[in-house]
């Protein structure tokens, strides 16, 4: 299923708490990774997890530690991938397309965003 989804797409959380209940659906960003064998997703800007980090030092002295936040993996039905024509989010479908490189013709699958049934 982390096949529609590729590192860098614009996606949109689809469930969850709302953004009025302090959740993140409703809510768009960038995939910054793609766990395939967890089936999750990194968002850039959601789901923001506080982790606690031991305080320590580093070579040069500097102190490290404290209390950071950061995203946390999201599973990946729980995202749509946003189309980039009207900015919601749509289903992604695939069509073999052929491609010619430097005399060499080939057939790829290409994604392409679905358009739903308000849209037409």
């Amino acid at each position: 299923m982390a096949k529609n989804i590729k590192k860098g797409d614009l996606v949109q959380v689809i469930s969850g708490a709302s953004q009025a209940r302090g959740g993140d659906r409703g809510k768009q960003g960038r995939v910054i990774e793609v766990q395939v064998e967890k089936n999750r997703v990194i968002v850039e800007g959601v789901n923001f997890v506080t982790k606690h980090v031991r305080v320590g030092q580093t070579q040069r002295g500097t102190k490290t530690g404290g209390i950071e936040t950061h995203e946390a993996p999201i599973h990946v039905s729980n995202v749509a991938l946003v189309d980039p024509e009207t900015k919601k989010p749509t289903r992604v479908g695939f069509r073999s397309e052929t491609v010619t490189k430097d005399g060499v013709s080939k057939t790829v699958r290409v994604r392409y965003a679905k358009k739903s049934g308000k849209d037409l």
